[in-house]
């Protein structure tokens, strides 16, 4: 089975094909990284683990297997003439570093200003968690879930903000806890116009601090 990875809209990144190992082959892999820690997969405890690690990466890496643009693919004329800011605030995010694969855990925020369609909020949730559950860095991810709604709904502008804690960060090297990473995309009328990019700010501005450890 070939995995296709989707580029993100407004990047310059190509979709690769790659073969996609066997389950044996996963749970293979798992063994060998528990010998290398200095375990023995064989004894009771260890047992089942490569299956339940195999299983796990399934869930963690699902994004692989949504394409964000068809997510958006649908969206409504029927707004009576809304066009002020869509604001869905507090989505919780769960990502992997892919520098040392460890959780990235906290919150995107995510607007945008109508220009005659909108979509279901729903999509915007799934869009974020279908690039969050992938191997990532806050950066690329914040752009590509801005990108893909620009380039996608055609809005007037679109806002992305993420906070987030990273435990590559909290767990190992510096071991500094308490500290979370804010990074956002502003496109359109966000960009532009300050006014309404502290409209943005101030809306989710009560919800600010990842508060995730």
């Amino acid at each position: 089975m070939n995995i296709q990875i989707p580029s993100a809209p407004g990047t310059d990144d190509k979709a690769t094909s790659l073969a996609r190992p066997t389950q044996d082959e996963a749970e293979a892999a798992v063994r060998t990284l528990l010998l290398w820690a200095g375990d023995d997969p064989n004894r009771e405890g260890l047992l089942d683990t490569p299956k339940r690690v195999a299983k796990a990466y399934r869930e963690w890496f699902c994004g692989y297997e949504d394409d964000p643009v068809e997510l958006l693919a649908r969206s409504f004329e029927e707004v009576e003439g809304y066009d002020e800011m869509v604001v869905l605030r507090d989505i919780r995010l769960e990502s992997m570093c892919e520098h040392h694969m460890c959780p990235i855990i906290g919150k995107a925020h995510v607007a945008y200003l109508p220009n005659g369609r909108v979509v279901g909020i729903s999509k915007l949730a799934r869009v974020v968690e279908a690039y969050g559950k992938r191997l990532q860095i806050q950066e690329k991810m914040t752009a590509q879930i801005a990108n893909t709604l620009n380039d996608v709904l055609k809005p007037k502008g679109v806002a992305v903000v993420i906070e987030a804690v990273h435990q590559c960060m909290t767990t190992r090297g510096v071991h500094k806890t308490g500290v979370s990473m804010v990074t956002s995309r502003m496109l359109g009328a966000f960009r532009d116009d300050a006014s309404t990019r502290r409209e943005f700010m101030a809306m989710i501005q009560g919800s600010r601090g990842a508060g995730e450890g």
